[in-house]
């Protein structure tokens, strides 16, 4: 009878063990609710207990632990069943590479995190959960709130809305499981036709970028986060997309003091957690030349289209890999001891040149702290393991880095707990509070660059024909302008709307423009967006081109909005009114629609310039109650 007794104790014991595989170290409950875990501001520098503690972590690890923690895997998460291959396949990473950590990449909110805590359940040092959360959770998180992009921050002119967009955000990312974010981007944005950076700048003015990046980071490791600097040196003065190939700058180190490495030095001094180094080639800084691989030993493209990779002949060593521009300038000459981020390994700007093996020793050699997404975390770690046994690396050079990944962890507070509690997930994220932010810097931002044909704000709306036609360059033209429209019609107005882009025929935008010819007032929305590794980043497709200009040859008044690249008009210069959003998020769309019609206030000012067109710092102002400027036909 005690016998049975026993095994039915051991068996009740086992069935709880199972049942809460990461409930050990779970938050505080109240009312049957679990509460988050109180989040400390992320220091300026390691605490002395995070130091103790990292050193007495490292006394215990073996050299493949140690470099484990290096690797940072990339994770767009989705249910996984754990006999699936690929939860497997994840679970392998964490328990026998024992990586550092974790980037996640769009995904839906709940399996995002229940996936997660589950790898933290599997890992013996807890994981550091990163994620590109730029413009807010949403970027990442399916239903999470958006934010408008860096450009339509600054275009409000106050630094305060980056700081309260960096606590919000570093809220919502904690309760997300996430205690890493790659933002701000710090890239002062000098080159109109860049395809990558563009309106994730804060603009063109490094002094001006200097100070939103500053707030953000201030209000970003208030909330709890290491906020994460990038793209070091400064990835705005590119035309070349380093997802598709390896830009070159090549400029001195006068005009980089003067303009790229200002933001940085801001950074730095705001106490910035981390810095992400660029794979971007400085030859007059580093011009240790490096050639193409064979086309056989190239990865094939993660993010570029087959055969769309951008191959630069003379190329020179990237940041990413360059002991002169990490461990000279960014370690030495600016003093930086947070941690170092290698943009992603993954990228054809570093894959078209070296392969996973040496990419991850080179960076380490750098000065480099986290790999981050490596395309093979094996040969990462084979490459890794088989340069300390040939001294290439030193196990003391590995510790370095482990030491602030480590410390990194402890004082985020992974050590006692590890977990986001599903439970307070709702309450946290997607806020009022960050949902009213979201609109209030939209609203601040929109930017009226020219009105000569004196349009706006609209009239008489109601009786008006409003023709919308949105061209894009996604594949989203079903739905595109809905959140615009739909704020149009919901203020009254009567608009009828027709969508290109890239698989649109002559017939379609012929047929479009016989539409047109209707209506008393054409809106051409641009959704010219950022499109990172595609050939047609924010660019609009050809048939976009040619409805427009054939628009514009017409006798029907037209109002260009820009709900992407705010450089648009340059191709457009007969565009008589023309008014930039800075992005497509919804609170963007939704405040353009306001504006149009003066609901709102116009006060945003651009901050870049259009070449040949307009300053830095133009922008009509328009606020209600004053005179109209415009009527509508």
């Amino acid at each position: 009878m005690e016998r049975n007794l026993e095994r039915r104790f051991i068996s009740i014991l086992l069935l709880a063990l199972i049942a809460l595989p990461y409930q050990a170290r779970s938050p505080v409950r109240a009312q049957g609710r679990a509460l988050p875990p109180q989040i400390a501001p992320y220091p300026s520098h390691p605490s002395a207990a995070a130091l103790r503690w990292a050193d007495e972590q490292l006394r215990r690890m073996s050299l493949d632990e140690k470099i484990g923690q290096l690797i940072h895997i990339g994770v767009n998460a989705t249910f996984l069943n754990q006999e699936s291959e690929a939860f497997r396949a994840l679970r392998r990473q964490v328990e026998e590479n024992q990586i550092g950590g974790i980037i996640l990449f769009r995904g839906p909110v709940y399996e995002s995190v229940h996936l997660m805590n589950r790898m933290q359940s599997l890992a013996r040092i807890p994981l550091l959960i990163s994620a590109d959360l730029e413009a807010g959770s949403g970027m990442r998180f399916e239903d999470a709130t958006d934010f408008p992009w860096n450009m339509a921050v600054a275009a409000t002119g106050d630094p305060d809305y980056a700081r309260r967009q960096g606590e919000i955000t570093a809220r919502e990312a904690r309760a997300l499981g996430v205690q890493m974010i790659f933002a701000p981007v710090a890239d002062v944005n000098n080159n109109a036709a860049n395809p990558v950076i563009n309106v994730r700048s804060y603009g063109e003015d490094p002094a001006t970028v200097a100070r939103f990046v500053a707030a953000f980071i201030e209000g970003a490791q208030r909330g709890g986060v290491i906020a994460t600097a990038k793209h070091f040196p400064g990835h705005g003065d590119t035309a070349i997309d380093s997802h598709r190939g390896l830009p070159v700058i090549n400029v001195g180190r006068q005009r980089l003091d003067e303009v790229e490495l200002v933001p940085f030095r801001a950074a730095i001094r705001a106490g910035v957690g981390a810095i992400m180094t660029g794979h971007i080639g400085l030859p007059q800084l580093d011009p240790t030349a490096i050639t193409p691989l064979p086309r056989e030993r190239v990865l094939r493209p993660v993010y570029a289209e087959e055969g769309s990779e951008i191959v630069v002949e003379k190329a020179t060593l990237p940041a990413t890999l360059s002991p002169v521009i990490t461990g000279r300038l960014l370690r030495g000459e600016l003093g930086f001891r947070g941690l170092v981020v290698t943009d992603a390994l993954d990228m054809s700007g570093l894959t078209l040149y070296f392969t996973q093996d040496e990419a991850a020793v080179r960076a380490i050699e750098a000065g480099a702290d986290m790999l981050l997404k490596p395309a093979d975390p094996d040969a990462c770690i084979r490459g890794l393991r088989e340069a300390v046994r040939t001294g290439r690396l030193s196990e003391k050079r590995i510790e370095e880095s482990v030491r602030r990944i480590l410390a990194a962890k402890y004082d985020l507070g992974l050590v006692q707990n590890r977990y986001a509690p599903l439970e307070a997930i709702d309450r946290l994220v997607a806020s009022r509070e960050a949902e009213q932010l979201a609109q209030e810097i939209a609203a601040r931002a929109i930017t009226l660059v020219r009105d000569e044909a004196k349009l706006l704000p609209l009239r008489d709306v109601r009786s008006a024909r409003i023709f919308n036609l949105a061209v894009t360059n996604g594949e989203d033209r079903l739905w595109v302008a809905r959140p615009f429209t739909t704020e149009l019609g919901h203020l009254g107005a009567r608009v009828e709307t027709a969508a290109l882009d890239d698989r649109s025929s002559e017939e379609e935008w012929r047929k479009a423009l016989e539409r047109a010819a209707r209506a008393d007032l054409i809106v051409v929305s641009l959704y010219g967006r950022i499109r990172s590794g595609q050939p047609n980043s924010a660019s609009i497709p050809k048939a976009g081109e040619s409805a427009l200009r054939a628009l514009l040859d017409g006798d029907r008044p037209v109002i260009g909005i820009s709900f992407g690249n705010p450089y648009l008009l340059q191709n457009f210069p007969n565009l008589k009114t023309y008014l930039v959003a800075y992005g497509d998020m919804p609170c963007l769309q939704q405040a353009a629609a306001r504006a149009l019609l003066g609901v709102s206030d116009i006060t945003g000012r651009l901050p870049i310039s259009l070449p040949g067109l307009y300053a830095r710092g133009t922008g009509i102002q328009w606020r209600k109650g004053e005179a109209s400027n415009a009527t509508s036909r």
